[in-house]
């Protein structure tokens, strides 16, 4: 953890989280007490064995789906007190998802994908047009902003995925294995360019790896077994 994150306020407090899910006469318990705070300008991996939990513990942090017991508190709301619009409006305005596929729009060019957040925001169109371009161009995509993603490498896509996450300015970002599917350059590429967003802005960044070479950048890493979080050395 960074020396200065023990005197602030997590920005993120995931208390005793559990979630269970009905299969016919069967109860599935995925989580099982999973606790875990993320600071603002913090980097925390989480790591574990395909079918641990991990990327329904980042569904719930990101007001996606709702805890079966435990609660979440992010900047001071708790998810549990609030309505769905209240839940949308949040992963709206204040957190950016970053996906292994990162489910683009075919027939919508790069930068009409990387606009639709801050539009679904209420934003003004002209003022949410320039952003977009100056995000993709950001990331090296100022050639590509008429593209579709279908005319888009892997890497080119997960960078246009990067930026509409970024587009609305989020306190948290939540990636899920974002670079599953690429390369290792692209790959490299594009944690480089997250990392850097993330410091530069103060943000905080909640990533689920298997490559742990990214789980040792991080600030923090946990490793989720048998439904908890428990802290993995990274060195």
């Amino acid at each position: 953890m960074n020396s200065d994150t023990q005197l602030k306020e997590p920005i993120l407090r995931a208390e005793l989280l559990e979630k269970v899910y009905h299969d016919g006469d069967r109860l599935l318990h995925v989580l099982r007490g999973a606790s875990l705070e993320v600071y603002p300008g913090e980097i925390v991996s989480i790591v574990g064995a395909s079918g641990s939990g991990k990327s329904t513990l980042l569904h719930l942090l990101g007001a996606l789906d709702r805890v079966t017991a435990g609660r979440i508190v992010f900047r001071g709301q708790d998810y549990n007190t609030m309505t769905s619009a209240q839940l949308a409006q949040v992963r709206n305005r204040s957190i950016g998802f970053i996906f292994q596929f990162h489910h683009l729009l075919a027939e919508f060019s790069a930068r009409e994908n990387v606009m639709m957040p801050a539009l679904i925001a209420g934003k003004n169109r002209e003022e949410v047009l320039a952003l977009a371009d100056s995000r993709l161009k950001e990331l090296g995509l100022a050639e590509r902003l008429h593209h579709r993603p279908t005319k888009l490498s892997g890497g080119e896509q997960q960078r246009v995925a990067l930026a509409r996450a970024l587009i609305n300015d989020p306190d948290l970002v939540l990636a899920d294995e974002p670079t599953g599917n690429l390369d290792s350059e692209s790959a490299a590429a594009v944690i480089d360019l997250l990392w850097n967003n993330v410091r530069d802005n103060h943000r905080a960044l909640v990533i689920v790896t298997h490559d742990p070479e990214i789980a040792r950048r991080a600030d923090r890493c946990f490793r989720l077994r048998d439904g908890r979080l428990f802290p993995e050395k990274t060195d």
